[in-house]
C-alpha cells in the first residue's frame, strides 16, 4: 500500500480513549510519587516544595530576584507595596554554550557576577535585601532555600552541580567576591513561580503550568497525601508541589503512544531516555518532531517532489516558532509558511505548504491533548468544581491555537471541573519575590 500524508500522521493522531487513558496513567503516576514507599521508583517524583501559603495581598517589602531557566539569565529588584502593588527593574544577561556546558563555578561565577553589577547599576548599595532565586531544573527541596539539583535538563550540562545544593553554590560564589551581600529566602522553579504570581491576582489559582522550552506542572496538595512530608504540619495544613512531569513516560509508561518520530528526536537529544512527556509537548522538541516527519514525507516523495535540503537534513534546525508562524499563516497561499520553507532551502509547491501545516497541526494538537491530559489529573486530585491553572511559557504564550485546544480537550477529559486558564504576568520573577515574600510575612506570626 503506498502511504499518504494521512497514513505517515497516522500515529500522531490521539483519540479520546487515549486521552483518558493518559490522564488516568498520570494520576496514578502522581499518587506513586506521593507514597513514601513509593516514591523511589517513580519518575514523577512529586517533590514538596516547602511554599506553604499562597499570597493573601498583604505581603509587602523590597526583594531581589534571580531567575535562571534558560539561554538568558534575568536579575530583578521588587517593590511588593500590598493590596496587589507590585513595582519591578530587571536587567537580561546572556548566557553562552560555554557557560551551560562549562564548569559549575564558572556558572555561579557568573551569576554572582551579574548579581552584583545590577546591585551596583541600580544603586541598591549594601543593603541585604531577601532573595527569591528561580531556579528552573529538577531539584529535591530540603527547605524553603535548599534545593539538590537532581538533573540538567534544557541543553545544560555544567559540571559540579548535580547532586549540589544550588543555594550554596550561589553562596559560595558570592563569597569568592566579597562585594555583594546576600540573604536567599527561597529557591523555587518557574513552576512555582507561575502559581504563585497568579494566585497573587486571582486567590483561586492552585495549580501553575508552564509550557514553554521545557514543561512541568505544579499545585496545592493536602498535607496528609504527602508522604514523604517531614516538616511542621501546623495551618495551612497544604504544601505547593512541584511535579516535574517532564519525566512522566520515562519508566515505558508511554510507549504504547510514542511513535517512531519520538524515538528518533529522543535519539537525537543529550538527555537520551529522559524527559519523554515533555519530549512529546514542548517546545524545544515540537520543531525537531515535524522536521522528522517532514524527511519520512519527502523520503515517501510526498512533499518537496522528494528532494531534502542541508537544513531539512540538520538535527534542531526546524524551530518550534516555525510551527506557530506556520499554523497562525492565514493567506489564501500560506505565503508565511512558503517563505519559512524557502529559507530552509527548499523548494515548496502550494500543495506542499498545505501539507507541511498539517504535520504542524498535528504535532502541536498531540501536545496540547497531552498536556491537558496531565493537568485534567491534576484537576481530579484537586477535587474541587472550579480549579485555576496560571500558565506561562513562550508554546502557550506564541502559537496561535495552543489554548484553545487545551480547553476543548479539558472539557472533554474532566467535564465536571470548570477549569480556567490565566496567562501568568512574568512568574519566574515576580514570583520568586512573591515566596520570599510569604515567607517573611509568615515568619512574622
Amino acid at each position: 500500500m503506498s502511504e499518504t500524508v494521512e497514513s505517515i500522521l497516522n500515529s500522531m493522531h490521539m483519540t479520546l480513549d487515549q486521552m483518558k487513558d493518559v490522564k488516568t496513567r498520570m494520576h496514578e503516576n502522581m499518587m506513586k510519587g506521593l507514597g513514601k514507599a513509593s516514591n523511589a521508583q517513580a519518575v514523577v517524583k512529586m517533590f514538596p516544595t516547602y511554599v506553604r501559603s499562597t499570597p493573601d495581598g498583604t505581603e509587602s517589602g523590597d526583594f531581589l530576584a534571580l531567575d535562571l531557566g534558560g539561554s538568558n539569565f534575568r536579575v530583578l529588584y521588587i517593590k511588593i507595596e500590598g493590596a496587589g502593588k507590585v513595582q519591578q527593574q530587571s536587567e537580561i544577561y546572556k548566557l553562552t554554550k560555554e557557560l551551560m556546558e562549562g564548569t559549575g563555578e564558572q556558572l555561579f561565577d557568573y551569576i554572582a557576577e551579574c548579581l552584583a553589577k545590577f546591585v551596583k547599576d541600580h544603586e541598591l548599595g549594601a543593603q541585604k535585601l531577601p532573595l527569591g532565586f528561580t531556579f528552573s531544573f529538577p531539584c529535591r527541596q530540603q527547605g524553603l532555600a535548599s534545593a539538590v539539583l537532581t538533573t540538567w535538563t534544557k541543553g545544560f550540562t555544567a559540571s559540579g552541580v548535580v547532586g549540589q545544593d544550588v543555594c550554596q553554590l550561589l553562596y559560595d560564589a558570592v563569597r569568592r567576591r566579597g562585594d555583594v551581600e546576600l540573604d536567599v529566602i527561597a529557591v523555587v522553579n518557574d513552576t512555582t513561580g507561575t502559581l504563585m504570581s497568579c494566585a497573587h491576582d486571582n486567590p483561586d489559582c492552585m495549580v501553575g503550568l508552564i509550557l514553554g522550552t521545557g514543561t512541568n506542572a505544579c499545585y496545592v496538595e493536602q498535607l496528609p497525601c504527602v508522604e514523604l512530608w517531614d516538616s511542621d504540619t501546623d495551618d495551612p495544613k497544604q504544601v505547593l508541589i512541584n511535579m516535574e512531569w517532564g519525566a512522566f513516560g520515562d519508566d515505558g509508561n508511554l510507549d504504547d503512544i510514542r511513535t517512531e518520530y519520538d524515538n528518533s528526536v529522543d535519539k537525537n537529544s543529550f538527555n537520551v531516555g529522559k524527559q519523554k512527556y515533555e519530549k512529546m509537548i514542548s517546545g524545544m522538541y515540537l520543531g525537531e518532531l515535524v522536521r522528522v516527519i517532514l524527511l519520512k514525507l519527502a523520503e515517501h516523495k510526498l512533499v518537496f517532489e522528494g528532494e531534502t535540503s542541508e537544513q531539512l537534513r540538520t538535527t534542531w534546525k526546524f524551530e518550534t516558532a516555525y510551527l506557530s508562524q506556520i499554523e497562525g499563516d492565514k493567506s489564501a497561499d500560506l505565503s508565511e509558511c512558503a517563505k519559512i520553507l524557502k529559507d530552509l532551502g527548499l523548494k515548496a509547491s502550494a500543495e506542499d505548504c498545505v501539507s507541511v501545516k498539517t504535520v504542524c497541526e498535528a504535532v502541536s494538537l498531540r501536545a496540547a491533548k497531552l498536556a491537558s491530559a496531565g493537568i485534567a489529573a491534576v484537576a481530579c486530585q484537586l477535587n474541587k468544581p472550579e480549579v485555576t491553572v496560571g500558565v506561562d511559557g513562550s508554546l502557550y504564550k506564541k502559537h496561535p491555537k495552543f489554548h484553545d485546544r487545551m480547553t476543548a480537550a479539558i472539557r472533554q477529559l474532566a467535564p465536571d471541573v470548570n477549569v480556567k486558564f490565566m496567562l501568568s504576568e512574568d512568574g519566574s520573577g515576580k514570583g520568586a519575590a512573591l515566596v520570599a515574600a510569604v515567607a517573611v510575612r509568615m515568619a512574622k506570626k
